[in-house]
């Protein structure tokens, strides 16, 4: 799957700024909410995202003559220890030790917004090309696809108890042609529902299993 870098540049911006406006709006209270992340209240959430943009940013600036070798669903594909140097455990523990040493939840929202407004500005100038990222080599393409794709599933996150905007329709479009590629064909639900199924956050019911056919014994594709 090799998405365009003109796409990739609108989904991951798009995704950018409905997130930014999402988190802009919580108050305390709504940060403690409980999320769809195990373990994460919505804040704890968007202290990953920070964490995360963060080292987007580093590919943001690592352009490479190497050939790409991932591209934007070949990325996922790979199993989740080899995307966090902490594994799973790991990394959930540290967040929500980062996320209870802010005074007040919403230090996480203003910590994360400096880092938000210099990432848009370093994606809207990047060129096309082939960035070095995880020890990977991707198109610019591919690259923000997968970050979209990052964004629009933790915006789904923040929504479990709270009431927030729909993530960006072009976010959710690259998406869902993400999960739809891993679990090998078209799925048969809205973009948000297709999202949460084939990430795991929702367990399909009786009737969306049937829908699925064949291609429910390959869900979640990710989590």
């Amino acid at each position: 799957m090799q998405v365009s870098h003109a796409d990739g540049r609108t989904g991951f911006l798009d995704a950018l700024q409905q997130l930014r406006a999402a988190a802009a709006g919580l108050d305390d209270d709504q940060l403690l909410a409980t999320s769809r992340c195990r373990g994460w209240t919505a804040g704890d959430v968007l202290v990953h995202v920070h964490l995360g943009l963060q080292e987007m940013l580093l590919g943001v600036v690592t352009p490479t003559d190497r050939a790409a070798d991932t591209d934007a669903a070949s990325y996922w594909g790979r199993p989740a220890g080899q995307r966090s140097a902490a594994g799973p455990g790991g990394h959930m523990r540290f967040v929500r030790a980062v996320g209870a040493a802010y005074q007040r939840p919403t230090g996480i929202v203003a910590h994360l917004m400096p880092t938000v407004g210099a990432l848009a500005a370093a994606v809207d100038a990047l060129g096309e090309g082939v960035v070095a990222t995880q020890g990977l080599a991707m198109r610019t393409g591919d690259f923000l696809a997968c970050w979209a794709l990052e964004l629009t599933v933790h915006h789904l996150d923040l929504a479990a108890e709270l009431t927030l905007p729909a993530p960006a329709p072009s976010a959710l479009g690259l998406t869902r042609a993400t999960v739809e590629e891993l679990a090998g064909g078209p799925l048969p639900w809205d973009d948000e529902t297709a999202a949460l199924i084939a990430t795991g956050r929702v367990r399909p019911d009786d009737e969306q299993a049937a829908e699925a056919g064949p291609l429910a014994d390959r869900l979640p594709v990710l989590g």
